[in-house]
């Protein structure tokens, strides 16, 4: 699945070389070097972004760019370009080597030439099959850089630069080569110099830990997004969109130049033209909570879905049968009918060995009987999703999910993929195009990170890449995840309730169902029915959904405390937790519509409460305007279904 450049779209409006144009996009030159100086705002004026390229040496140019956020630096002077070495394809066809061998494709971009710009606009709504919100405005200024290669005018790179209300993003782009040959990226050498003195929420993987870093003396490359907490009070967030077709970029620091982050390719690319990188996205706001609001800008830089029937897609929640048994799959399928649960997930080994290449995911080797299995769920309505490990993906994919489809499996959850060579991104951009063909809900872990491909694949309903209650994090880190991991999407938390080795509080597991944006969300992870004892606030997870039609950050202390509320239909759910510190809040209710009067079901920490969750639950009638008064004990959280009375 190549990336193309979207320059043209319905509606789009272009223009060639006009100054002072809507966009507020101004291209001038230098009257000694002929240069460009290119600006591009944002549709609200607030961001700006400006592209030069200077002449540093005779026949030698550089590439750089900064960001303003109004008055306020964002990224200073910073590099841009890609290092190409074609020395193998330019000898085998007889072309003019334009990098030697040994030099890496360095330099590569230092004899561009401007050839052409190319102003766009866009300016529409498009409806999410399902999502954090019911309806995305893709609303940008776009302008598009086209340069030649001075001693070889046959080669061509443009650089496409994006600016939204919620940020900015650019990408490289190959247009087709007049001569047949491949693009080998070695590097990309983007850079984002930051303010001095900013810091940054660092993890070294994807299902790591955080810690708060400055731009110093990093122990290793970080995640992405990579959020950031500039000393003039904005907050910023490194993220990568639309990656399909390209290796794994991570974020290092530069070793020549202080307070400056640098792209990290996980190794080198081999592109066939026309082809564009992955979007590298700067997301600007002025509090954190902002980040995540804004966070569809991933999903807009993304090309949109070409299935046009999406109707078996369907949210839910589920939880793991960890017996692998008949008797059990039984058993909790009645517990999911009866919590009002949609799916379970048979894990690893139902076929066998996960990690052999010997074992078969056309057999069920447990002792499950599948076909009564799948039909007595379905006479419940509880869907079958099913594990199935890299080895056997690779081995059977082609005979599994038609089969799988046949047998009426509703989604299949992939095992350890790779996710850092050019080799496997390809390889997993092909098994979700693959599963969406046959009609299978797609949970993908572990180290995946999502880049808004959900857009295009919107039967990959969630993933891993997150440190979730497989590794039973603390209260603080919770805190820190919808502003670092959360901002790239869904992420499969994998929230629990009975197990005793969790590190919060029950209620704050509650609030996790809301915090956590999951589509396909995994409850009850490490619990089995038996466990259940009639706790009364079990009926939040019956009534809470997975996917939203609005989502407000109510509270966003990262790492302290965060509030998050959303809205399904005319309810609104709300989840707020702390972190390992007890404290008291206000939760203003703004976001309720006037003149209309909610029932407010609280589910809040209380150790006077006689039941092993101690969770006591409690109705109130509130208003908008007013504001509820809430108390969270050490490692706690509060959650709260709202639902309007009947008028």
């Amino acid at each position: 699945m190549r990336q193309k450049p979207y320059l043209f779209f319905t509606g789009i409006r272009t223009c060639g070389m006009l100054f002072g144009w809507l966009l507020a996009v101004s291209a001038t030159f230098g009257q000694q070097s002929s240069l460009p100086v290119v600006q591009l705002q944002s549709p609200d004026g607030k961001l700006e972004l400006t592209f030069t390229q200077q002449e540093i040496s005779p026949g030698k140019r550089r590439l750089s760019y900064h960001v303003n956020y109004g008055k306020k630096a964002v990224i200073l002077e910073s590099g841009l370009g890609v290092q190409v070495d074609n020395h193998v394809f330019e000898h085998a066809m007889a072309h003019k080597v334009t990098s030697p061998p040994g030099s890496l494709g360095a330099g590569w971009c230092d004899n561009l030439v401007l050839k052409n710009i190319v102003r766009t606009s866009k300016d529409t709504t498009w409806k999410p099959v399902y999502g954090e919100r019911n309806q995305i405005r893709d609303q940008y200024n776009q302008v598009a850089v086209q340069f030649t290669k001075e001693d070889s005018p046959d080669y061509e790179l443009t650089i496409i630069f994006r600016a939204y209300n919620a940020g900015v993003a650019f990408r490289y782009f190959f247009p087709e080569q007049s001569k047949g040959l491949y693009y080998r990226v070695m590097a990309e050498n983007s850079e984002f110099t930051l303010p001095e003195n900013t810091s940054a929420w660092h993890t070294a993987w994807a299902q790591g830990p955080y810690q708060t870093l400055p731009l110093a003396n990093w122990p290793e490359t970080a995640e992405r997004p990579l959020t950031l907490s500039l000393p003039n009070g904005l907050f910023a967030s490194l993220a990568e969109a639309e990656l399909t077709d390209y290796a794994l970029t991570k974020f290092s620091l530069s070793t020549t130049k202080p307070n400056t982050v640098v792209t990290s390719l996980y190794e080198s690319v081999d592109l066939m033209s026309d082809v564009g990188t992955p979007w590298r996205v700067i997301m600007v706001a002025e509090r954190p909570g902002q980040l995540l609001e804004n966070n569809d800008i991933l999903l807009n830089l993304n090309p949109p879905a070409t299935v046009a029937n999406t109707g078996w897609i369907k949210p839910g929640k589920l939880m793991r049968e960890v017996t692998l048994t008949t008797e059990g799959a039984k058993a909790c399928i009645d517990f999911a009918a009866a919590h009002n649960l949609q799916y379970i997930l048979f894990d690893w080994k139902w076929y066998g060995p996960a990690f052999s290449f010997n074992s078969d995911a056309r057999q069920v080797v447990a002792p499950i009987d599948m076909p009564g299995i799948i039909a007595y769920g379905n006479s419940k309505n509880v869907g079958i999703i099913l594990y199935v490990n890299l080895q056997a993906l690779y081995k059977q994919m082609d005979d599994i999910f038609p089969l799988y489809k046949k047998w009426g499996v509703k989604g299949v959850k992939f095992g350890f993929v790779e996710v850092g060579s050019h080799r496997w991104i390809t390889w997993l951009t092909e098994a979700k195009r693959k599963a969406l063909e046959n009609q299978l809900m797609v949970n993908i872990h572990d180290e995946y990170r999502p880049t808004g491909t959900s857009r295009t694949y919107p039967n990959v309903m969630t993933q891993e890449g997150i440190r979730g209650n497989e590794e039973f994090p603390d209260a603080t880190h919770n805190t820190i995840l919808p502003f670092t991991r959360y901002i790239a999407g869904a992420g499969d938390y994998t929230i629990c309730y009975y197990d005793k080795r969790l590190k919060t509080t029950h209620a704050h597991q509650l609030a996790m169902n809301v915090i956590s944006y999951s589509p396909l969300q995994s409850v009850f992870w490490y619990d089995k029915p038996s466990q259940y004892n009639g706790e009364p606030e079990i009926e939040f997870f019956a009534n809470v959904p997975t996917v939203w039609d609005d989502t407000k950050v109510i509270h966003d202390a990262i790492g302290e405390y965060v509030t998050i509320a959303r809205r399904s239909g005319d309810d609104w759910f709300v989840g707020t937790i702390t972190n390992n510190d007890g404290r008291a809040l206000k939760l203003p209710l703004h976001f309720l519509p006037e003149g209309r009067t909610f029932t407010a079901h609280i589910y809040a920490d209380d150790p006077a409460v006689q039941t092993k969750t101690q969770v006591r639950v409690t109705t109130r009638r509130v208003k908008a305007g007013q504001t509820l008064d809430l108390t969270l004990l050490p490692k706690g959280g509060q959650a709260i279904w709202l639902t309007p009375e009947k008028k």
